[in-house]
């Protein structure tokens, strides 16, 4: 039987016992009795359920978006997720709930928002309620994204738009340009991980969540170094010269917007279209496999989980690959048709 009882040092009423061989011991999370004693109603029919028709019929989307937390998750955009699902058991999720859920919170989203802040949260819930045994492995269709965009500039391009950049965005907009940073983890940079005399930069906090280092290029040491501080955020706003450009209390996805219309401006003083701040980390790397050709060294220092991310700035370098055209067998096209013109003209 369950029953509440109270701790010591908590106010909140706890659930404790055993009902139908499995013991409870967890908290409400209340300290109103009445409430608590909800939850505990609540419990028990959950409980009792459970153990005669198992668990796949009573585990919902909270329950194994909780388990999912605390194994590790990513909580990146789960929370408009877990608000929309809820209590929903996860044997009612199928691909019409996903579709309608995604429609429903984003209803202007492009395919790309879509797979980003909705699909991918909510597949992740339920591939690990999978694992866990409370659900059947999922199997789900997410919407069909365009082809990825890489627009990227030439060093002369890039000089023009660092040269036309405010006194405090030239210094960011060189470093994005040189290490291939994504805008998010120039903006959150500490001085702490930038050592100017062994030319690195440490990035602890990166988008798939490993860390990685990076040599700075002999211009970003220089335009680094020109800075006054050496303390906190590396990169600020020119007011206060105290507040840092990625603002504490900012969503990190949502860093682009924090720079947006300065770098927009110094794009159109530099006479550069279709151009944003994540084009930047583009050019990088067309860049970069440009010199070295190596897709794998490309991978690790941009922080791409796989190869075929990559392959894009390969494509992007098709010129390098002339010689190896011209080298195939056969004479000159003018002399070809030169040929057969001839040969015509013989036969005629």
């Amino acid at each position: 039987m369950l029953k509440l009882v109270k701790r010591p040092k908590s106010d909140n009423w706890i659930i404790r016992g055993t009902l139908r061989g499995c013991r409870v011991e967890e908290s409400t999370g209340v300290a109103d009795r009445k409430v608590a004693e909800e939850i505990l109603a609540k419990r028990q029919a959950e409980i009792l359920t459970e153990s005669v028709y198992g668990k796949l019929v009573t585990r919902t989307f909270a329950h194994a978006a909780e388990s999912y937390l605390k194994n590790g998750g990513n909580p990146r955009f789960l929370l408009p997720v877990l608000d929309h699902f809820g209590t929903t058991p996860l044997r009612s999720i199928d691909q019409h709930a996903l579709d309608t859920g995604a429609k429903k919170l984003f209803p202007k989203g492009s395919p790309a928002t879509l797979n980003r802040q909705f699909y991918t949260p909510a597949s992740a819930v339920l591939y690990h309620g999978a694992r866990q045994g409370w659900c059947t492995k999922p199997i789900i269709q997410r919407p069909k994204q365009p082809p990825g965009r890489v627009r990227w500039l030439e060093p002369d391009e890039a000089n023009r738009l660092i040269d036309a950049c405010s006194p405090h965005l030239s210094p960011l907009v060189t470093f994005l340009f040189y290490t291939g940073a994504r805008l998010s983890e120039a903006l959150y940079l500490d001085w702490r991980n930038v050592d100017l005399e062994r030319c690195h930069v440490q990035f602890l906090k990166t988008k798939n969540g490993e860390a990685r280092g990076m040599v700075l290029h002999p211009r970003v040491v220089s335009a680094l170094a020109a800075l006054r501080h050496r303390e906190g955020a590396v990169f600020r706003t020119p007011g206060t010269k105290r507040d840092p450009i990625g603002k504490p209390y900012a969503k990190r996805e949502d860093a682009g917007g924090q720079i947006k219309t300065a770098f927009k401006g110094a794009c159109e003083r530099a006479g550069i279209t279709e151009f944003t701040p994540h084009d930047c980390r583009h050019t990088w790397a067309t860049w970069t496999y440009r010199k070295g050709h190596n897709l794998g060294a490309l991978q690790q220092l941009g922080g791409w989980k796989t190869l075929s991310m990559v392959m894009r700035y390969a494509h992007t370098n098709v010129a390098e690959h002339a010689s190896i055209i011209n080298s195939l067998p056969g004479a000159p096209l003018g002399e070809i048709v030169g040929s057969a013109t001839s040969e015509d003209e013989k036969a005629s």
